[in-house]
């Protein structure tokens, strides 16, 4: 082999070498750069891990805070009636009647409480206990206009189901009923005497219904319309315990939309009343 090129062999071989540190520089500056980023990604996902550990804590808090302080005010009639009816003062028979239908009344309304905070817990933390199967949402509704038909007359409310039939979805049947029950219970609740309730399917597609519900009542305040499907909310004070309710019926429709595959939003209706607009997956 001649000099010139045994020299140019040698450059080639040292230019090849170069090349091949500097393309092992870069890939391990990738490299590095890589596991840098997954780092910083672990790094963010066990903040924000634990910011919704945190968040779900104070959540839990809240619910039980509010759960047992919905419970004293029950608890505490029953307790104070029983007392009456175990003391020793003589009680006459129109008075002993009355108390027994107050104690009565108010483990009703626990039974409600525990019942209703039961179905939110299994629907946040088991939502896949609850069996799925093809119903019909117009004749579930139907099931709950059918229930609520007698305190609606008593109300003076007129209530007018014009979904269309049949509007078959793969579902829950407990839920989906509950969904319009509670609904309905809001307006008779809130809503005011001599009123008309109705809900429609205003539009529908390959995948979804979407349903309308809306009273010609009071409606409420603007700001409290972002916070209409929180727990417990009281927008009067004592607003939920005079009327008998638990403060999760709307909470209950919200979960249970969710479940379906839907969402939902309510706003003040033009003319008076509340509209709530929701969507149900087909399957």
């Amino acid at each position: 082999m001649t000099v010139p090129v045994y020299i140019f062999v040698v450059g080639a071989v040292v230019f090849l070498l170069a090349v091949g540190l500097a393309f092992n520089h870069l890939r391990q500056r990738r490299l590095i750069r890589q596991l840098q980023e997954l780092a910083h990604s672990l790094e963010e996902s066990q903040k924000q891990i634990i910011q919704e550990q945190e968040h779900n804590r104070q959540l839990k808090q809240e619910m039980t805070s509010n759960i047992a302080h919905e419970l004293k005010t029950p608890v505490s009639s029953i307790r104070g009636y029983l007392e009456i009816l175990l003391g020793d003062k003589p009680i006459d028979e129109r008075k002993r009647s009355y108390f027994l239908e107050r104690c009565y009344s108010q483990t009703l309304r626990l039974s409600d409480l525990i019942n209703d905070v039961s179905l939110i817990n299994k629907l946040e933390e088991s939502s896949d206990l609850f069996p799925k199967e093809e119903i019909s949402v117009s004749a579930i509704a139907d099931e709950a206009v059918m229930e609520l038909e007698e305190t609606c007359r008593t109300h003076g409310i007129t209530v007018r189901n014009e979904l269309l039939s049949p509007m078959h979805i793969v579902g829950n049947h407990s839920l989906v009923y509950s969904i319009f029950r509670n609904l309905l219970e809001n307006a008779v609740s809130y809503a005011g005497e001599g009123i008309t309730v109705a809900f429609d399917c205003y539009r529908k597609d390959d995948e979804r219904y979407y349903i309308r519900f809306y009273d010609t009542g009071k409606g409420v305040d603007n700001k409290y319309l972002p916070k209409l499907f929180d727990r417990f909310l009281r927008i009067d004070d004592g607003r939920s315990r005079k009327s008998g309710g638990t403060g999760l019926g709307l909470s209950i429709v919200k979960h249970a939309v969710l479940f379906h595959g839907g969402d939902i939003y309510v706003r003040n209706r033009e003319g008076g009343g509340l509209e709530f607009f929701f969507s149900l997956k087909k399957k």
